[in-house]
């Protein structure tokens, strides 16, 4: 077998293979012996056919299969005799098998990975959110708590912000009707956030068996696209206003929060303490990222081409997935791989240096390791041994947990080496943060 390679730019190779025919005629004949013994043929009983024959019948198909499986083979010896590490799929071309006399050639272009450098380590600059959970950060928790737990009472006042209001609604876009409840009342709290702002303003000041009709020009750049520069005209009917009933932060708030005896006391050093371990878990996601993100900057390496497309088509189909399942219509989702170019450049280029980095210096996790973030994932679970037991019983359900625990073994002895620098951050700007 004759081989020779060629470099077409960093990291895109070509690859000339000449594979000899006469080793490939015993493959053959053997192959046609095969389905000698049970071909049929008009005139003979089952395997009694002439092997001439069956040869007629059958010997391009098992040329092509004999000979595709002697590529496949030769390119793979090809590439590990020059240590060449194949990244994607290669293009492989040649002239049709049936022409070959003595030996066929062909060519297979490919990428191969890159080389990654990543130089001294000990010049990462990483920062560390700091902060500490005050009793100003366990008040605004319980008033979101209070606000969740909120009930409503009919009033006859005009409606004003937070109020729910129970209406009945038409909409047309041109004279053409778009949307209509059918005289079923609809709940909504004025306010919230999720609506254009312009229709809950148009609805304050609105008391129970009112009408009110108005207009709303929505811009190009709204997110629903049949409302996107389109001009709606309402005709809104109050059916009721009610008015918010925020509870007390008693003994039985602190019941309806898990607290049994009812202790206030007791229910806000709980409620600190869920906040301090949210703080370090997102302090944790924090430092991780800006461990991958400095990686990412220090590798600066190029990436082939065919791991970007692989990860740009696997983004589009998870993503179209997850539309789907949240209940958009097929038809209506317009994705394309080059949406996600961007993120997965960064993607790959996390991954290959993720590898390198554990495989370079043994960092893969543990079982120990690994048991440890499937009890983390099964705390949160009514009966956590069930989610433990599933993970269990299917080793492939355990790639995720070791996954994140060997990014955990990365990160741990990155900022081992990495400059980390505290940075004090407030409560709210990082539970904000994603």
């Amino acid at each position: 077998m004759a081989t020779s390679v060629e470099t077409i730019s960093g990291l895109e190779r070509r690859i000339t293979v000449k594979v000899p025919l006469a080793p490939l005629e015993g493959q053959i004949k053997q192959r046609l012996s095969q389905i000698s013994r049970t071909a049929k043929f008009a005139g003979f009983r089952p395997g009694k056919a002439p092997i001439g024959l069956v040869n007629q019948h059958y010997g391009d198909q098992v040329r092509d299969e004999v000979y595709s499986k002697a590529v496949e083979t030769s390119f793979g010896d090809a590439v590990e005799e020059r240590k060449l590490r194949v990244a994607g799929f290669p293009n492989i071309e040649h002239k049709p098998f049936k022409e070959a006399a003595t030996d066929f050639e062909y060519t297979a272009t490919f990428e191969v990975f890159p080389e990654i450098k990543l130089g001294d380590l000990s010049k990462l600059k990483i920062e560390k959110p700091s902060l500490e959970v005050g009793e100003a950060d366990v008040e605004k928790t319980l008033e979101v708590l209070v606000k969740q737990r909120v009930s409503y009472e009919p009033v006859k006042r005009a409606a004003k912000k937070d109020d729910r209001v129970n209406i009945s609604l038409k909409a047309s876009i041109d004279g053409q009707q778009v949307e209509d409840t059918a005289g079923k009342g609809m709940d909504l709290v004025l306010g919230e956030p999720g609506r254009i702002v312009m229709f809950d303003e148009a609805l304050l000041g609105g008391k129970s068996g009112a009408t009110v009709k108005f207009d709303i020009n929505y811009p190009k750049d709204y997110n629903q696209t049949q409302l996107a520069s389109k001009k709606v005209n309402y005709e809104v009917t109050f059916n009721s206003v009610s008015q918010p009933i925020l509870p007390k932060v008693d003994a039985e708030f602190a019941k309806s929060l898990g607290v049994e005896d009812g202790d206030v006391k007791k229910m806000r050093a709980e409620v600190k303490l869920s906040l301090e371990q949210e703080v370090e878990k997102r302090v944790k996601a924090r430092v991780k990222e800006g461990v991958f993100q400095a990686l990412i900057a220090a590798a600066n390496l190029d990436l082939p081409q065919a791991l970007i497309h692989a990860e740009s088509n696997r983004m589009m189909q998870m993503t179209g997935k997850n539309l789907r399942q949240r209940g958009m219509n097929a038809k209506d989702i317009q994705l394309e791989p080059a949406m996600f170019a961007e993120q997965a450049k960064r993607s790959t280029a996390l991954r290959l240096i993720l590898s390198e980095l554990v495989n370079a210096n043994s960092l893969q996790a543990s079982a120990d390791q690994v048991r440890v973030v499937v009890d983390t994932f099964a705390n949160s679970y009514e009966k956590p041994q069930e989610l433990v037991d599933w993970y269990y019983t299917d080793v492939k359900r355990l790639d995720e947990p070791a996954a994140l625990a060997t990014e955990e073994n990365v990160v741990n002895w990155v900022l081992e080496k990495a400059k980390v620098t505290a940075k004090k951050i407030k409560f709210d700007e990082l539970m904000a943060g994603q």
